[in-house]
């Protein structure tokens, strides 16, 4: 059943001040949403003044209107076989309720680390004899699906993209999506050219190119170098230069082969080398020719770069160990799960060893691809449903683009209709930019996918494209006319080719603090960013284009992505970032946001407590008002009485360094109460607070008794949690580092 959790939300236009770069110049970043009314000057935070809180009311003032039911919610991902299995308990079940999140997403893990994903076992392959092919999830309903599977992908090669593979080591050779061939898009292959990059790692001395070819090869083709910085592959930290043809790099009549191309008279310095193929031979590969999957696009063994020399020698460059890449005898298992070895990504500036990155890789794979162990696996599509995790709320789930195909995606959206189970949305695809897809790649698939899904399931609402979570804009190489934002070439694509309205949401992941090896200080100072960080973000969407009237929506978040410290920032600290996020996305319009894992934000992903409040991978079932999952969905919100409004809020401390040291977040209930989230960002000084609370006729307002008042706070001994009588001045303190809810009836 899909649900249009969407309708009836509204979203004011919003003012934000200009942001010059994410990490500099702070005191533009952390500055908070203005309200409509007339503003105080900032005040300087010295030794502990008085600071106003100023909070309007004015009923057409309203910033956002959200459902806690729909807007808030938590993510899972890949799980172990036990994990799938104890998500099923009662005591975990209570102790997700207790977290109180409405909704929650699944994650599809496989496809970031290039690998395909079966929501259902039950289906068949394309060559049903050699049980491989192109696998197609059945959509008739059976026994119930418990689990989810991951199978690596042969035609992957010795190919990476950004993240490390889930099964590590060549496979049997490169081959490009097909799907992204004239025959599945309906124009001309040009348009979407394939290519594979060799970065070095460091810049070197070539003159010569080894590509050993097989079918289907690249008839047309040309060789080019990266002229400009080091950030070729970091479509997150944005690359700045140009590729180069080499002098004798354009290939428009080849015959595939072994071969050895000369590039130029003399070698050429760079690091990074691209092969660009705008041409196929539609020679069938290994598989044969009964299926054009397997006729279309391009496929190579192997690729070297080097030297020629007079005699017509040809010598290795990279890699630098002179042993070109090859195939693999058979599946390799991970050894590890040691997040610290693949902290350096491939493709990074950090990268000194180098790598072999694709544009897309062929979804073919066989049974025997199976990846087992019991530990990349995933809850299964009825599982998921029926174990209670959703707690009777709309979800929002995945389908895999980039690594599979339309029938398999369409066949799960319909299977989950046919099942009556509630959902917000289908997201399509898992974090294409750091996959290297390029937007008009995604565009061509997405069209295609919606197409496929839209003839079963007519109201399904599709969305994406998930991107990482970057603090900026996501650019890449330009394009023929100059463009280079990533998401506007994408919706230019999706309106010429007239599928806009199939994005019926966008979504994107939202990791501020670290970003492709990118680290922050560790150090309390970070949660200042916060707020001005993710203002940024939401902007930039709509300046690249995405219309106003579809929602966005955080499917992914965490304070840091990737590898981090025990006890980053503590317990408080990251509760401080959450509260921030959350209050901050909403109050600038956002529709739904998906935090941490199921847990209470203090403990690692896969298990163990972070912090006095236990934690562990899927819920604690200890109960307390301590823990942002408490102070957002109890405390400010209110969860299954309908909608809560956000009105605008602020605050005028400022501190020496030009940061805001208290945010604040008003929200009116549908109990009638108005909740007032206050952040003191100060780790050494607790502030004392003016709120005055307005409208725009200049109306005064009070809380009136009893009001509640709840706070958590760095020193664990000055945590409240009680009902008080409002102070007729308006006058509260704020710990040192520390969370406020206070909440009452206005007079």
């Amino acid at each position: 059943m899909m649900i249009d959790s969407f309708q009836g939300i509204s979203h004011r236009t919003l003012f934000y001040s200009a942001v010059v770069g994410v990490f500099g110049l702070i005191a533009v970043l952390c500055g908070t949403l203005l309200p409509v009314g007339a503003q105080t000057a900032p005040r300087t935070s010295t030794a502990n003044p008085e600071a106003t809180v100023r909070i309007d009311v004015t009923p057409e003032h309203i910033l956002n209107t959200i459902d806690p039911d729909t807007a808030t919610g938590a993510w899972m991902d890949d799980l172990t076989k036990a994990q799938v299995d104890n998500l099923t308990r009662p005591e975990t079940i209570r102790a997700v309720k207790n977290l109180g999140w409405g909704s929650i997403t699944m994650r599809n893990n496989s496809e970031l680390r290039l690998s395909a994903w079966h929501w259902n076992e039950n289906g068949a392959w394309s060559d049903p004899a050699g049980k491989s092919g192109y696998f197609t999830g059945s959509a008739e309903l059976g026994e119930p699906i418990h689990y989810g599977y991951s199978y690596s992908l042969p035609h992957r090669n010795f190919m990476t993209s950004g993240d490390a593979p889930l099964v590590e080591g060549p496979q049997s050779y490169w081959k490009s999506n097909p799907y992204l061939t004239r025959h599945f898009t309906g124009e001309s292959d040009a348009l979407h050219p394939q290519w594979v990059v060799i970065d070095m790692g460091m810049a070197r001395a070539v003159d010569a190119i080894h590509i050993h070819w097989v079918n289907p090869y690249a008839v047309t083709y040309v060789v080019q170098y990266w002229v400009g910085d080091k950030n070729a592959l970091d479509w997150d930290m944005g690359p700045n230069g140009v590729w180069k043809a080499f002098p004798s790099g354009t290939v428009t009549s080849g015959t595939g082969g072994d071969v050895h191309l000369k590039l130029c008279d003399k070698p050429v310095t760079a690091r990074f080398v691209r092969v660009l193929m705008s041409k196929s031979s539609h020679t069938p590969d290994t598989h044969g020719a009964q299926d054009i999957r397997n006729c279309v696009g391009y496929a190579l063994q192997t690729l070297s770069m080097g030297t020629i020399d007079a005699q017509g020698t040809y010598s290795v460059v990279y890699p630098a160990n002179g042993v070109e890449p090859g195939p693999s005898k058979g599946p390799v298992a991970r050894e590890s799960d040691d997040e610290e070895a693949a902290a350096v990504f491939p493709g990074s500036a950090e990268d000194t060893a180098g790598s072999f990155c694709a544009s897309s890789i062929d979804p073919w794979h066989g049974a025997d691809n199976l990846v087992t162990g019991g530990h990349d696996m995933y809850n299964g599509i009825d599982n998921f449903f029926t174990s209670g995790l959703t707690m009777g709320h709309a979800a929002l789930v995945p389908c895999t683009v980039i690594y599979g195909t339309p029938e398999d995606c369409a066949n799960e959206v319909a299977y989950i209709h046919k099942r009556g189970y509630p959902v917000v949305g289908i997201e399509i695809g898992e974090e294409c930019d750091g996959k290297h897809t390029m937007p008009e790649d995604y565009g061509a698939l997405f069209c295609q996918w919606a197409d496929a899904i839209h003839k079963l399931t007519p109201d399904a609402k599709l969305g994406g494209p998930v991107f990482e979570g970057v603090d900026k804009d996501i650019t890449l190489w330009v394009d023929d006319e100059g463009r280079t934002s990533w998401m506007s070439r994408f919706i230019d694509y999706l309106k010429t080719h007239g599928h806009l309205q199939d994005l019926s949401f966008m979504s994107f992941e939202h990791y501020p603090l670290m970003v492709n090896g990118f680290s922050p200080p560790n150090d309390w100072d970070s949660l200042y960013l916060e707020p001005g960080i993710m203002k940024h973000v939401l902007r930039m969407w709509r300046e690249d284009g995405v219309p106003r009237e579809i929602p966005l929506i955080i499917s992914e978040s965490g304070i840091t992505a990737g590898h981090e410290g025990r006890g980053y920032l503590g317990v408080t600290g990251r509760a401080i970032w959450e509260c921030d996020a959350f209050g901050t996305f909403f109050e600038q319009g956002g529709t739904a946001f998906y935090r941490p894992a199921i847990n209470d934000g203090t403990g690692g992903r896969w298990g163990g407590g972070g912090g006095p409040n236990g934690g562990g991978a899927y819920g604690t079932p200890e109960y307390t008002p301590f823990m942002s999952a408490h102070l957002i969905n109890f405390e400010w919100l209110q969860h299954s009485a309908g909608p809560n409004r956000i009105f605008p809020a602020s605050a005028d401390l400022m501190d020496a360094a030009g940061r805001k040291v208290i945010t604040a977040y008003a929200v009116h209930r549908p109990d009638e109460n108005w909740s007032f989230m206050l952040i003191n960002h100060d780790l050494h000084a607790a502030h004392t607070i003016r709120m005055v609370i307005d409208d725009a006729n200049h109306k005064q307002y009070s809380l009136v008794e009893p009001a509640a008042l709840v706070q958590y706070c760095n020193n664990p001994d000055e945590n409240k949690s009680t009902t008080m009588s409002p102070s007729p001045a308006g006058l509260y303190t704020l710990p040192a580092g520390s969370i406020t809810v206070l909440r009452g009836k206005l007079k």
